[in-house]
Formats: structure tokens, C-alpha cells, sequence
């Protein structure tokens, strides 16, 4: 459930803060669980939601903030499509569950990218889907930006989907 993994997601990343010396690890090992989850989790977001194949880059966008996070997080974060192209969107979080009860990141932690479960479970969804993107956080209130924003770079042009099709 949301709150059990809430709950005990702090003491993941302080376990696997002790396990690594390197911010660099703790973050590539939380992107790599997280992936693992995204795999796994997309069966049960497709049999739960109900939705239908989305046509475009923006629509993906939108069914992550609007269904997914809402469905797993109960939070619904902002779109925004943040190039010309169209394949480059972020989520603005103006609340994050798995920071409920952090304060502040420790100094000597700095580049620590505490919700970097997070982008992997998003790649890992979207490559089940064969949608391959880059997921990465943009901002961070943990470490005294504004909000909290997760980057999503869908590395095919629209165009070469609809080329692959034909």
C-alpha cells in the first residue's frame, strides 16, 4: 500500500546510504530498483486503469501525472511540454509523499537524489510500453529549489513512431 511504502521508504535510503559511500550509487541503485518496479508495475497500472493506447507524447505525459501518480501516489502533478519538439515534458510535484518526513538532506549528502526511485519506475513503465526515455530530476525541494520537478525525454521523435508503423 501507498502508506507502508511511504513509511519505509526513508529507511531504504538510509539503509542503502550506509551500504554506499557514493551519492552516485545510492542514486544509480534506487534508479535500478525503481526501474525493476516500473516493469513490474505497469501490468497491474494497465489492468487497473483501463486505458487506452495513448497517441502522441503529451497524452503519455498527462496519463503518468493525472492516472499514474494519482493511482499509486494520490497526488496529481503538472504537465508542461518543455520544447519545440514535443518530446520533452515535466511533472511538477507540489507534494511528495515519500518526502513526508524528511526535513533536509544532510550536508555531506548534497548530491543525493532521495526520490530517484522514482525515475526509474517511470522509465522502467515506459519502456514495458516500448516508449525508451530519459527520466531525470530537474529540481529538487530537498535541496532548496522551489518545487520538485522530474524531467521526461522521450528519445524517438513523434515522427519516427509514426514511420515505424507503416
Amino acid at each position: 500500500s501507498r502508506e507502508l511504502f511511504v513509511l519505509t521508504y526513508g529507511a531504504l535510503v538510509a539503509q542503502l546510504c550506509k551500504d554506499y559511500e557514493k551519492d552516485e550509487d545510492v542514486n544509480t541503485c534506487l534508479d535500478r530498483m525503481g526501474y525493476g518496479i516500473g516493469v513490474r508495475l505497469i501490468d497491474d497500472f494497465l489492468a487497473r486503469s483501463a486505458v487506452k493506447k495513448c497517441r502522441s507524447y503529451s497524452e503519455t505525459a498527462d496519463m503518468i501525472a493525472q492516472v499514474a501518480f494519482k493511482m499509486y501516489l494520490g497526488i496529481t502533478p503538472s504537465v508542461s511540454c518543455s520544447s519545440a519538439t514535443g518530446n520533452e515534458f515535466s511533472l511538477i510535484l507540489d507534494k511528495n509523499p515519500l518526502v513526508d518526513f524528511v526535513e533536509e538532506l544532510p550536508a555531506e549528502r548534497a548530491s543525493l537524489c532521495y526520490c530517484n526511485l522514482l525515475c526509474g519506475v517511470i522509465r522502467g513503465a515506459l519502456e514495458m510500453v516500448h516508449l525508451a526515455a530519459e527520466v531525470t530530476f530537474l529540481q529538487d525541494r530537498l535541496k532548496g529549489d522551489a518545487v520538485t520537478e522530474i524531467g521526461i525525454t522521450f528519445l524517438r521523435k513523434a515522427e519516427d513512431r509514426k514511420h515505424k508503423r507503416n
